[in-house]
């Protein structure tokens, strides 16, 4: 057994404490396929942290994190903590996490696999062979502006957020965008709102600049307004996106619903080359489905299969996960949010089970093929 790659656990609020324990069984058996060794240490975070500690991110978790080579994160949040004051609420532990480890990057893919076309509200030709990347800035813009905050104003109050950028923060999240497009169909969107807004102007000038050290890749220019549009009309145009923090928040969650469940969707948040990454559904935690083995882990278990791509470049290992996430669907089974036409209903835990079996075992059938949504270099 060669390298042991430390991972910090942070399953979080709600349905992440069921999903989590599936994505780590699907690491340990690709694993033992692979010869890789992992070593998982749990820390509390979000709500749980401020019921049991006060604050969303203890000291003593962030520091095991700093610790990991990797982090695998599964939800925080829910009604339960919702009148706190901003300052504690869960959420903040994850806007720390991406400042504390310098996550400036969030990749966030949306892609349709085709035993899940039914799953969609869209037309099947309009999202047949879907296949995107939405690259979202995430430390600057309108999440970490300042001033913010609520104060005083003429006998009653305001409510302020200020929308920062600087040229730094935008060409290094353009490079990101850039070195993801030549891996793929070598296309970015970059999505901004530019004839409104100061922050978009300069946003949309650097990305000009920097698209000069990649001839290769296409660039299109786009407002928000029209992109989100776009998505629902014809999402098939995209084949990376590039966006602000809080656009990008919206626009990966309007193409996760494309793919048929935001349950399906993975994310990974990179910050510079060798540090730490985070790796995390994009669901929340789903708190009226807790505890009930009805939530779907499929996302958790892609995350991890990012994580092996890229935290460590191990891409057979990510592609062997995401195969046998296909070969489930393809065999028909489903859990409550993706099963549209009676499908062989199970549950979380069976879930994880069953794309561990097709790692281990692969099923062979007529009109399937195991190379069937190869997945994306």
């Amino acid at each position: 057994m060669g390298q042991t790659y430390k991972i910090a656990v942070l399953p979080g609020d709600g349905i992440g404490r069921e999903v989590v324990p599936e994505a780590t069984k699907v690491l340990e058996a690709v694993g033992k396929k692979h010869g890789l060794s992992f070593a998982f240490k749990e820390a509390i975070i979000g709500g749980a942290a401020i019921d049991r500690f006060g604050t969303p991110l203890p000291e003593e978790s962030l520091k095991m994190v700093k610790e990991s080579d990797a982090v695998l994160l599964g939800a925080v949040g829910g009604p339960k903590w919702e009148g706190l004051d901003y300052s504690i609420r869960p959420e903040r532990a994850l806007l720390r996490l991406r400042e504390q480890l310098g996550l400036y990057a969030n990749l966030r893919p949306a892609k349709l696999y085709a035993p899940l076309i039914a799953a969609s509200t869209l037309k099947p030709e309009v999202i047949e062979g879907l296949d995107l990347l939405v690259v979202r800035e995430l430390t600057g813009g309108i999440y970490f502006g300042r001033p913010k905050g609520i104060k005083p104003h003429r006998g009653g109050k305001k409510g302020i957020n200020t929308e920062v950028y600087t040229t730094k923060e935008i060409v290094r999240i353009a490079r990101v965008a850039f070195e993801v497009a030549r891996r793929r169909n070598r296309k970015v969107t970059s999505v901004d709102k530019a004839n409104v807004l100061e922050s978009s102007e300069l946003w949309r000038q650097t990305v000009i600049e920097v698209h000069q050290d990649y001839s290769d890749v296409a660039l299109e220019h786009m407002y928000v307004d029209n992109g989100a549009m776009q998505l629902v009309r014809n999402p098939k145009q995209f084949d990376v996106i590039l966006t602000t923090n809080m656009f990008g928040d919206i626009l990966s969650d309007e193409a996760a619903q494309l793919t048929g469940s935001i349950g399906m969707l993975p994310s990974a948040s990179l910050g510079d080359l060798g540090k730490t990454g985070m790796y995390e559904p994009i669901h929340g935690s789903a708190p009226d489905i807790a505890g009930q083995d009805k939530a779907n882990p499929l996302a958790t278990i892609l995350s991890v299969a990012m994580m092996l791509k890229y935290s460590w470049g191990l891409d057979v290992a990510a592609d062997e996960i995401e195969r046998a996430v296909v070969r489930v669907l393809s065999l028909g089974y489903r859990t409550v949010d993706i099963d549209m036409n009676g499908g062989k209903r199970v549950g979380t835990k069976e879930m994880g089970d069953l794309v561990v079996k097709e790692l281990i075992t692969p099923t062979r059938r007529r009109g399937y093929s195991a190379d069937a949504d190869e997945p994306h270099s």
